[in-house]
């Protein structure tokens, strides 16, 4: 089998599996979307995204610590598919993704390898590289597969958008937060996020 160490060598009309990926050995971060390839963007965060994962990070571990329910940061695989499907295995998932960070509180779902199934709980945090089409395409990826609840992270806005799912499992923006409030997730509403700490690097600048 020849070995795959360069991205250019990979066909982007081809549908890949996640079998596939495990297999690819160059140093671009890439994410499978339906079985194509998709560069991340950016594929180096800038210092403000890396800060506000940090800080998010830190509030969210100190909570998560020593509960059921885990929490994990990128470069961490996520394997999604129909909410509807059972347990696949990797030559059957064609879609995975690293969000900056996600909860997961079903132990089943976790293996060496990551995460197979979609997460409770995942965040995203926007780079001037995200395009309108990746933020569709993952916000209708999270829905179909039950990720019951998603945030997006505008860092130079200083807010966050709380997308839940309803009982007709399709997301509704529940809550916009704001850099001088606390966000509170709906699925822990015993933690608080004060987004002064969260944003705070901003401040600095």
């Amino acid at each position: 089998m020849l070995k795959i160490t360069q991205l250019s060598q990979l066909d982007q009309d081809k549908t890949y599996s996640y079998a596939d990926y495990l297999t690819w050995q160059f140093s671009e971060a890439v994410e499978l979307i339906k079985g194509k390839i998709s560069l991340m963007s950016p594929p180096a965060p800038n210092v403000e995204h890396q800060s506000i994962s940090g800080n998010l990070h830190g509030i969210c571990y100190s909570f998560f610590r020593h509960k059921k329910c885990r929490l994990f940061a990128a470069p961490f695989d996520v394997r999604l598919y129909n909410r509807k499907k059972s347990l696949l295995a990797n030559k059957e998932i064609h879609t995975v993704v690293q969000p900056d960070l996600c909860v997961i509180c079903n132990p089943e779902f976790l293996d060496q390898q990551g995460c197979n199934g979609a997460p409770d709980w995942i965040i995203e945090i926007l780079s001037k590289g995200n395009s309108k089409k990746e933020l569709k395409t993952k916000y209708e990826l999270y829905q179909q597969s039950g990720v019951t609840e998603y945030w997006l992270v505008y860092p130079y806005e200083q807010t966050i958008h709380q997308f839940v799912l309803d009982e007709n499992q399709r997301y509704q923006l529940t809550a916009m937060f704001t850099d001088d409030e606390m966000a509170i997730p709906h699925l822990f509403p015993e933690l608080k996020i004060d987004l002064s700490e969260v944003f705070e690097s901003f401040d600095d600048n």
